[in-house]
């Protein structure tokens, strides 16, 4: 399971761009103010696993956030595949049988495995709507648990429910948020935030951060920004 040698590496620059030239152009204005990338649907299927291979060979850190899901045997020879890319860390939806077979397929190889209990962008109104009896934090805490039976090395949840999930999995498994959001920034489509500070005093391990670099003026100096907050409570 990789450790947190360098500071910088508790903050993930998600790469939610269009295209991979824009990710260049990004990663090249952030220079050494970020060590670790997420790359999502969006970039992934635009060119981005390359990307994300070239990343690896410069020494970068790279979470490819596809959040598989499909039964066993699909998860497991697709997880087999991915292995040959050394990634830092791959998601999955936290359904068991879902993440048995990322486990198996991932085998003794060191890349993380990383399970969704419930998106950022869900409250307990949309688990209704979705067929879900329970609540956002009861759902978390399940998938927690059976995450951890599982094998699987970290848990992607909102902030807001760090101590939830560090209760369910113990110290032994990353917690990692997206839906971080800098004191006086927009929280966009995601409902249950936290500030980076607020996060890492929750015992986050990593958090997401897209928009408020990406979208900012001053994408480096954001970025420099988090990690000042981020070192002052770390």
């Amino acid at each position: 399971m990789p450790k947190i040698n360098d500071l910088r590496d508790r903050m993930i620059v998600a790469l939610d761009v269009p295209t991979v030239r824009e990710a260049y152009h990004l990663i090249t204005e952030l220079g050494d103010a970020a060590s670790f990338y997420k790359i999502g649907y969006r970039l992934a299927f635009a060119g981005g696993l390359t990307l994300a291979e070239e990343l690896l060979r410069e020494g970068k850190k790279v979470f490819l956030d596809l959040k598989l899901h499909d039964i066993g045997n699909t998860v497991e020879e697709g997880v087999q595949s991915l292995t040959r890319m050394n990634l830092t860390f791959l998601t999955v939806h936290a359904y068991p049988q879902t993440m048995r077979g990322a486990v198996e397929g991932r085998g003794q190889h060191p890349m993380g495995l990383l399970a969704v209990t419930a998106l950022t962008s869900y409250d307990d109104a949309d688990l209704h709507d979705a067929g879900y009896r329970l609540a956002v934090a009861d759902l978390v805490a399940l998938r927690s648990q059976q995450a951890r039976l599982a094998g699987i090395d970290g848990i992607v949840c909102s902030a807001a429910e760090a101590g939830i999930v560090r209760h369910a999995i113990g110290s032994g498994m990353v917690i990692v948020t997206p839906g971080i959001r800098p004191a006086g920034s927009a929280s966009g489509d995601q409902k249950r935030t936290l500030t980076p500070g607020e996060a890492i005093r929750a015992g986050v391990d990593h958090m997401v951060i897209g928009r408020p670099i990406i979208r900012a003026a001053d994408p480096r100096g954001a970025a420099s920004a988090i990690m000042d907050e981020i070192a002052s409570v770390a």
